[in-house]
């Protein structure tokens, strides 16, 4: 709060980590519970997404996993360590959840299809702010009318992984995938939107149905 507004309230947007632990701070503050324990109560469980879990300052990644891994550059050299066991409390609400690909396409296939929102609040959620396609958790994405047109999307992660997320207004049709890079020594930058707009074009601009 010792930091000025990067603009007056309503004249431009940008994305923040920190408006997702604040909206945990209120989670708490609303209903005296952490946001892992009504998460837990509101979705994992009506859901029955048993391989979610909010970890807190666990390291562990419960069931088979893919390990990840952080490139970096020290003294001029290269380096790659290996970062699958982390204390994920650092990011908090803003991305601390171990899932899986099939949870996740449980979860925003349900979303979407209006099991977890009245939908009021899903409208309003799918209202994306004019400057930036965003709306409130996802973002709006015109994806053509040869790709499904509208998309739904949220991506984010860690070091060592990405996950992906998107999904027709109508939940029906639904991209979920998991990444690691293994340290390879290539820009992820560059290349990361590449292999994401093949993965988007193999799901939603052909016949394959959702994987």
């Amino acid at each position: 709060m010792s930091k000025p507004a990067k603009f007056a309230p309503g004249t431009a947007w940008a994305y923040s980590n920190t408006n997702y632990v604040l909206a945990a701070l209120l989670i708490k503050k609303v209903t005296g519970h952490s946001y892992g324990v009504e998460i837990q109560r509101r979705i994992l469980r009506p859901l029955r997404l048993r391989h979610t879990v909010v970890p807190g300052t666990s390291p562990e990644i419960p069931g088979p996993h893919a390990h990840g891994y952080y490139r970096y550059k020290d003294a001029g050299q290269w380096k790659v360590v290996d970062v699958t066991r982390q204390n994920p409390s650092w990011i908090y609400a803003a991305g601390e959840m171990i899932s899986t690909t099939k949870d996740l396409q449980t979860f925003f296939s349900a979303l979407q299809g209006g099991k977890l929102l009245p939908a009021r609040l899903l409208a309003e959620m799918r209202r994306p702010h004019p400057k930036s396609g965003y709306g409130l958790g996802v973002f709006v994405v015109d994806a053509g009318p040869n790709c499904g047109g509208t998309l739904l999307t949220h991506n984010g992660g860690v070091q060592g992984y990405g996950a992906l997320m998107y999904s027709t207004p109508d939940g029906k049709k639904t991209l979920t995938a998991s990444l690691t890079s293994r340290g390879a020594a290539i820009d992820e930058a560059k290349e990361f939107p590449k292999v994401q707009q093949k993965l988007i074009k193999a799901v939603f601009c052909g016949k394959q149905s959702a994987g």
